[in-house]
């Protein structure tokens, strides 16, 4: 369900905002409406300072030293220095001070490094240069004097030399090494410096929240008063008010209306309080709007199973949930979502009881079952209609069916709730057309109504349903646009319904899919087992246990994708559910 908000309009001079802010974050429960991302030259400057200290900390913690602004400067630096340090050789040292005195004298020197294929002997006679340096690649000379820039044979680009000697080279090089060693030696060192490192961004981020929430603040009175306006659960008026009366604070209550827009924070049972996180996936609902966790928590657990379908890797669940719980094991950051890994657990182990899958053994053909569980299990075939068909896909259809029509009646209820009846006549319609269709149908089938009963049932539905579809699914519009709405309205509905069910086959699929490449593995060990084993007891359990380990993490990946896609596709959008609500963020000084 939806927690019910209070809302506060705050009065107060624009210079006591701050401490304002900071008072309301030391309650920990009052959402201020805020923006999200910097809005200004300030805000944006305490979001770069807050990043700067989120991504020291994170350097230090895995000394990444390529995330390090000061090491990869100082890396680059020694590079391009060792690489001057190693042309320079090439050239000999030569003093900077003489080169210099036979520049101002009218004779600078100039360097050409030229590939041997390209370089021309005739230059050295032409010009006055001398080679300096040759190898099998290159060749190193230098010309005195102006360079024939604008002759066609001494198209040459000239090699540019670091100015220093070969000695000041060599101890830029030394020097930079040895910064560069300080500071991996620094940031090693560091690491116990990160606790203060959070402390510092935890701060930074708190002080960035409160001038977003000031920052949206209405200003009135020549920019003097402020008017702030935030959301509190209804539940903490007492407290809340209680504090805001000691500091003398000008405020307005009142109930939060869905205009009004508030944060959305959902209180549900523990069982289904371990789904929420689901819901928000998707997006949370407005503030009128029925909540779908309930809905969306035992179903979502079936599919789940369902998808699952072996008891065996029902029971891997449940021990990973209790393995997640202790804190100190973590995988994929499910620890704090222990408690839901444990639940599908439970659930997988049910359904997985029922389907008849243990591990990949078909439990149907074991001998040591008791008959009465044999029973309960969904493994077989029922005739209908002239042909055979498996109890667990009809299983799965008729979960589908009933998931379908209860996403239909609470689209209309919770339109009616929101807009009223007359907005709501057409979704009646189709809720009185298909559920009580197949309400009728069912009890026909099943001989509770006779034929005379059932000849007036399906007269009054289809008489409500037409009128509700086709003539008053919008009260005061021209009749003949209502019959042509009516008409678009039942292609999409025929299309979109039937292509609906058919989606929940993938339920039956995938359980029948995972079961059946159980069994393969299990086969395989068994060939390789043998009759008479001995070694082949190694192999065996190699092939059982990675084999399953491989099904293991497919089903989970398949048992969790299709689910949500039943849930986010099929159910939300027979439900009219948009997910449009903004979730419950208050100032606290917890920072998670």
């Amino acid at each position: 369900m939806i927690t019910k908000m209070t809302k506060y309009t705050f009065l107060l001079l624009r210079s006591d905002t701050e401490a304002f802010l900071q008072e309301i974050q030391a309650l920990g429960v009052l959402d201020i409406t805020r923006s999200r991302k910097p809005v200004d030259a300030d805000s944006a400057r305490l979001y770069r300072e807050a990043e700067d200290i989120r991504r020291e900390i994170e350097t230090v913690e895995r000394c990444d030293f390529g995330k390090d602004a000061q090491h990869t400067a100082l890396s680059a630096q020694l590079a391009a220095t060792a690489a001057a340090l190693e042309e320079k050789k090439q050239w000999g040292d030569v003093d900077p001070a003489q080169l210099k005195a036979l520049e101002k004298a009218g004779c600078p020197f100039h360097y050409y490094t030229v590939p041997v294929k390209k370089f021309n002997p005739a230059w050295i006679e032409q010009y006055p240069a001398a080679i300096v340096a040759q190898d099998e690649k290159n060749v190193r000379f230098v010309l005195v004097g102006d360079a024939p820039q604008g002759s066609r044979e001494f198209q040459v680009p000239e090699t540019s030399l670091a100015p220093e000697s070969v000695e000041a080279l060599s101890g830029q090089v030394q020097a930079l090494q040895k910064a560069l060693q300080d500071r991996e030696s620094e940031m090693a060192y560091r690491k116990q410096d990160i606790p203060a490192l959070q402390q510092a961004y935890a701060e930074k981020a708190q002080a960035l929240q409160r001038y977003l929430a000031g920052s949206r603040s209405l200003l009135a009175a020549e920019d003097y008063i402020a008017v702030l306006t935030g959301f509190a659960p209804t539940e903490e008026d007492a407290r809340l008010k209680a504090e805001l009366d000691q500091k003398a604070i000008y405020y307005i209550s009142e109930p939060a209306t869905a205009a009004d827009n508030p944060p959305i924070r959902l209180k549900n049972n523990w069982f289904a309080r371990n789904f929420e996180t689901l819901t928000g996936m998707y997006g949370m609902p407005v503030y009128d709007e029925f909540d779908p966790t309930p809905v969306l928590a035992p179903f979502f657990l079936l599919f789940w199973a369902f998808c699952m379908g072996d008891a065996g890797y029902g029971i891997l669940l449940i021990a990973l949930g209790l393995l997640l719980r202790k804190g100190n094991f973590d995988i994929l950051g499910l620890h704090k979502h222990w408690r839901l890994v444990t639940t599908l657990g439970v659930g997988t182990f049910v359904i997985g009881l029922l389907l008849g899958t243990f591990f990949g053994i078909n439990r149907k053909e074991v001998s040591w079952i008791p008959e009465g569980l044999r029973k309960l299990m969904l493994v077989g075939k029922i005739e209908a209609g002239g042909g055979s068909y498996d109890i667990a896909m009809v299983a799965a259809i008729a979960i589908g069916i009933f998931h379908i029509c209860l996403a239909l009646v609470i689209k209309a209820v919770g339109l009616t709730k929101r807009a009223g009846f007359k907005e709501a006549i057409s979704t009646w319609g189709w809720v009185i057309l298909i559920v009580g269709g197949l309400a009728v149908a069912g009890l026909a089938l099943t001989n509770v109504l006779d034929a005379v009963a059932t000849k007036i049932a399906v007269i009054v539905v289809g008489v409500l349903s037409v009128l509700g579809i086709f003539i008053f699914n919008k009260p005061g519009r021209n009749p003949l646009l209502n019959v042509g709405a009516g008409l678009w309205d039942t292609y999409q509905m025929a299309t979109g319904i039937l292509g609906d069910v058919l989606s929940y086959i993938r339920l039956y699929a995938l359980g029948l899919a995972g079961g059946m490449l159980g069994a393969a593995f299990n086969d395989l060990g068994g060939m390789v087992l043998g009759n008479n084993p001995t070694w082949q007891w190694l192999p065996f359990i190699l092939i059982v246990v990675i084999g399953h380990a491989l099904n293991f993490a497919m089903s989970c990946l398949g048992a969790f994708v299709h689910p949500l896609r039943l849930t986010f596709v099929e159910y939300f959008k027979n439900s009219g559910y948009e997910g449009k609500g903004l979730e419950y963020n208050p100032l606290t000084k917890e920072m998670k």
